[in-house]
C-alpha cells in the first residue's frame, strides 16, 4: 500500500492528518485507544472522588456518587472533560505517528499571540450575549425560573474555580471535535465543509437532546467554530470563544442559590437564549476573520513541515 503524497503547496489545517505515514486505519486506531482510555480514566478520579467524598463523610447521590457541593461537583465534571485533552495527543502521536501539535495548528504549536487576540475579540461578542442575557424574562431561562443572588463571597470563589477548569475543559473540548475528529475526516476528504459535518453533529449530540432549538444553537457554534479553525489554521480561535462562552454560563449558574446544581446543558436552551448565542457565535465569527485580514495568521502548514514517506514504510 502506498502513502500519501505530501502537498507541496501545503496542507490546510483539516488535511492535517494526511501525511506521508497516513493509513486508512491509524484514525481508527485512535479511537480504540481514545476511547477506552478516557473512560478508564474517567471511572479511576469517579472512584478517587467517591473514596476521599465519603471518608470526608459527604452524602451519597441518588445514582451512586457522592455529592461534594454544587462547586465541587462542578469542577469534577469539568474535569472528566479536561482529562480528554491529553489523551487525545498521545493518541495522535502513537497511532497516526506525527506530531500532536499538528492538532493546535499548521504551524505545530499553539500560537499564544493569535489566542490572545481572538480571546480579546471575543470579549464584544460574549459581553453583548451576556447583556441580552439579562432581558430575558423569567420563561425564557433555561431553568425557567428566577433566583436569588447567592452572595459576592460565594460568588468570586466559584468564579475563580471557573476560571481554572472551564478553560481547559473547553480546550479539551475543541481539541477532540474541532481537532482530532476532522482531522480524521479531512484526511479521506478535500473539502473542508464535509469534513467538518461529522464533528459538529458529534458535537451537538454528545451534549444530549434537550429542545429543537438548543441543538440548533450548538450545530451552529460547532460549525462555526470549524470553520474559522480551517480559515485561520488552528484551534485558537475556536478555544477563545468556547472558554468565554462557558465561562459565561458557569458564572451566571454560580451567580444564582443553586445554579450550579442545575443539570441543564446548552442543549436545553430555549429559542430566544438559542437565536442570542447563534448571534453570537456569527459576530465572532465575522470579528476574526476581520481581524485575519489583518494579522495574517498561517493557515496552511509549510511543505516542509509535512515528513517525507520512509522507504521502510512505502509499501505494505
Amino acid at each position: 500500500m502506498t502513502t500519501a503524497s505530501p502537498d507541496p503547496t501545503g496542507l490546510a489545517y483539516h488535511r492535517m492528518g494526511r501525511t506521508g505515514r497516513h493509513r486508512w486505519w491509524r484514525p481508527l486506531l485512535g479511537a480504540v485507544l481514545f476511547l477506552p482510555t478516557w473512560l478508564v480514566t474517567v471511572l479511576m478520579l469517579h472512584l478517587f472522588a467517591y473514596a476521599l467524598g465519603t471518608a470526608a463523610g459527604y452524602p451519597e447521590l441518588p445514582d451512586g456518587g457522592v455529592d461534594l457541593g454544587p462547586l465541587r461537583n462542578t469542577a469534577l465534571d469539568l474535569t472528566y472533560i479536561a482529562v480528554a485533552l491529553p489523551l487525545i495527543l498521545l493518541a495522535v502521536r502513537l497511532t497516526e505517528r506525527r506530531p500532536a501539535g499538528t492538532v493546535s495548528s499548521v504551524t505545530g504549536r499553539l500560537r499564544k499571540r493569535w489566542l490572545a487576540w481572538c480571546l480579546l475579540a471575543a470579549l464584544v461578542p460574549v459581553t453583548l450575549l451576556a447583556s441580552a442575557s439579562l432581558f430575558l424574562p423569567d420563561d425564557a431561562r433555561a431553568d425557567g425560573e428566577s433566583a436569588a443572588w447567592v452572595g459576592w463571597s460565594p460568588f468570586l470563589v466559584s468564579l475563580a474555580v471557573l476560571a481554572v477548569f472551564v478553560p481547559v475543559q473547553a480546550a479539551a473540548e475543541e481539541y477532540l471535535f474541532r481537532g482530532w475528529l476532522t482531522q480524521a475526516v479531512g484526511a479521506f476528504l478535500r473539502s473542508p465543509w464535509l469534513a467538518l459535518l461529522p464533528q459538529a453533529a458529534l458535537f451537538a449530540t454528545a451534549h444530549g437532546w434537550g429542545t429543537t432549538w438548543g441543538f440548533l444553537d450548538l450545530l451552529v457554534f460547532a460549525l462555526t467554530a470549524g470553520w474559522l479553525t480551517v480559515r485561520t489554521g488552528g484551534l485558537e480561535a475556536a478555544i477563545a470563544l468556547h472558554a468565554l462562552n462557558n465561562l459565561l454560563a458557569f458564572g451566571v449558574s454560580a451567580a444564582m442559590v443553586d445554579g450550579l446544581s442545575s443539570d441543564d446543558t446548552a442543549a436545553d436552551a430555549p429559542w430566544q437564549l438559542a437565536l442570542a448565542d447563534m448571534a453570537t457565535a456569527l459576530l465572532y465569527a465575522a470579528i476574526v476573520t476581520c481581524m485575519a485580514r489583518r494579522r495574517r495568521p498561517q493557515h496552511l502548514a509549510a511543505p516542509a513541515d509535512t515528513p517525507p514517506p520512509s522507504p521502510a514504510m512505502s509499501c505494505r
